[in-house]
């Protein structure tokens, strides 16, 4: 692609940039980058918003902030101040704990009260929030942030450095047990977060990291920033932050009420007040819709749900990487022979499931974590696909000519249980017979941790993953080789340890241009499929909907549900 570029004019805007940002401007004004990734690279990499539409107009380029990614988003707000939004989201499994959460119905009310350093947006660029911008050195292993002044916490004390590095010292301390090491692992220790001045934050990673600034937002839904010193097993009681909503009640399985913040930092929230009723499964939450007991369910499945598409609701509908995640133990018979694993997987017509499942509403899967919505993703490798007859040819030559029996553990949560009825249905026309066991969520998941989780112990798991702007935690936490010291692989339900992955996926976090990151991508894609440890068989467009006549409501595909600017006209 030839680019018209003002040469004199680029030069000057590329001045004040670092190495880093430098070589993701010379990418796109080579044509190696789109406009759509070059924006969301450059937020990556601290390049502002205002400074990103002067490099576009300098390269001949629209200067409009577009970047879409297929998604139809939320509407502006259209209605008048002080409405009360009445929303139904997934019943939280555990304590609203900041270190402990790890469901969407936990991280969904982590978001009401607190704030990350940034936001990770519907079109995946990076969006400063507690954090005014951010550098990375040479080396994209040494990252500063520059924290927002004039920020308080809602029991008045005021934001600074200290809180920062408070909260994230916590949730990397291995001792603490916290869910965003499934991030953190090998990113990260305490002794790398250090205090620059009262507003300054520097964080030296265990190795580079491309990426590092998603890991600092929304996407890593643990890292809400705590005041210096909060215990965070009282956070339910309180639910302490800096956001433009404080806590009126929270009743657990039943629901939450939030209040417009009046001292808000930013610009206040449209509503006066919010009302959260959690629901167990999706049903009663779409009643609740249809009969205008809720104003907006954060998320639905078109399983059960076609009432809603019926154009009489407002639909949000996001491109995503949100998928399920079908893992072999791959410590344990029958599934140590990759073979079998691969056998499986070939006996799923996966066009066919994300019709039925989803109504076209989702992106086939290649059993790897790279999802269509990924910039990085190698698209070159071949699509797995229906083959019985290899199916069948490979569980003879592992010794399973007459097929086997297993069990497969799972959640009782949207189509899960749909799809974990095909994937039995499917394994029958090679002879294995796959007994379901479908549990509430809490169970499920236990603890969430080795020998305390169906989730993590089973023979067979089934489970969901939310989106995220970018790929490295799915290529880390369920999938690198578990190590308890670094706690490295804290969510491998495949009990899968490959050390020729474990280099590609370091080689691939280390990376900050899409054109290295595509070639390793290819890499593991590769690898992955050869060895088939999970099954990614979709990524689905994460879908929220609201009664006519809301406005402003504001999604993720992660899960969260944000309000302050939602109205009703």
């Amino acid at each position: 692609m030839t680019r018209n570029i003002d040469h004199n004019r680029l030069g000057r805007l590329r001045q004040d940039q670092g190495e880093i940002a430098n070589h993701i401007i010379d990418e796109f004004a080579a044509g190696r980058l789109s406009r759509r990734d070059f924006i969301r690279r450059g937020t990556v990499v601290g390049i502002s918003v205002p400074l990103l539409g002067s490099i576009l107009a300098a390269c001949g380029s629209s200067a409009s902030s577009s970047g879409s990614t297929g998604a139809s988003s939320s509407s502006s707000a259209t209605g008048a101040a002080g409405a009360v939004i009445k929303a139904g989201i997934v019943t939280p499994t555990g304590a609203i704990n900041p270190v402990t959460v790890a469901d969407q119905g936990g991280l969904d009310m982590l978001a009401q009260t607190g704030e990350y350093l940034c936001l990770s947006s519907q079109t995946l660029t990076l969006q400063p929030v507690l954090a005014t911008s951010w550098s990375a050195d040479s080396t994209a292993k040494v990252w500063t942030f520059k924290i927002r002044q004039n920020v308080k916490f809602h029991g008045g004390g005021a934001l600074t450095a200290d809180d920062v590095v408070y909260t994230y010292q916590l949730h990397t301390n291995t001792k603490n047990g916290s869910n965003a090491l499934s991030a953190f692992a090998g990113v990260l220790s305490p002794s790398g977060v250090k205090k620059v001045d009262d507003f300054t934050v520097q964080f030296t990673l265990d190795a580079a990291n491309g990426n590092f600034p998603y890991l600092t937002s929304s996407d890593n839904y643990n890292m809400i920033i705590l005041p210096n010193g909060y215990d965070p097993a009282k956070w339910q009681s309180t639910f302490i932050g800096t956001g433009p909503f404080t806590l009126g009640s929270y009743t657990p399985k039943s629901g939450a009420t939030f209040a417009r913040n009046e001292a808000y930092w930013g610009t206040k929230a449209l509503p006066s007040q919010t009302e959260f009723t959690f629901y167990d499964t999706q049903t009663p939450a779409i009643l609740a819709l249809t009969g205008s007991t809720i104003d907006v369910v954060g998320q639905f499945s078109v399983t059960g749900a076609q009432e809603l598409l019926t154009g009489s609701y407002n639909i949000i509908k996001l491109k995503s990487s949100a998928h399920r995640e079908l893992s072999f133990r791959c410590d344990q018979a029958p599934f140590t022979d990759p073979r079998v694993r691969q056998a499986v997987a070939l006996t799923l017509n996966r066009p066919a499931i994300v019709q039925a499942l989803f109504k076209g509403y989702a992106d086939v899967g290649n059993d790897s974590p790279f999802a269509p919505v990924f910039p990085s993703t190698n698209t070159s490798v071949p699509q797995r696909v229906q083959d019985l007859s290899k199916a069948k040819s490979l569980l003879a030559a592992a010794g399973h000519s007459s097929g086997f029996s297993t069990q497969l553990v799972t959640e009782n949560f949207l189509e899960i249980p749909d799809y974990a009825q095909i994937v039995a249905q499917s394994a029958k026309a090679i002879g294995v017979n796959i007994n379901l066991k479908v549990e509430s969520s809490a169970q499920y998941y236990g603890k969430a941790t080795f020998g305390n989780s169906d989730w993590l112990d089973a023979t067979m798991s089934l489970v969901d993953y939310g989106h995220r702007s970018v790929p490295n935690v799915f290529l880390t936490a369920p999938l690198e080789t578990t190590n308890a010291k670094t706690g490295t692989g804290p969510w491998n339900a495949a009990h899968f340890a490959n050390a020729q992955y474990d280099s590609l996926v370091a080689k691939y976090v280390a990376a900050v241009d899409v054109t290295t990151q595509k070639s390793l991508a290819g890499q593991i894609e590769t690898l992955l499929l050869d060895q088939t440890p999970i099954i990614f068989g979709y990524f689905y467009n994460y879908l929220s909907a609201t009664a006519q006549g809301v406005t402003g409501v504001y999604p993720t595909a992660i899960g969260h549900l944000f309000l302050y600017n939602a109205a009703k006209s």
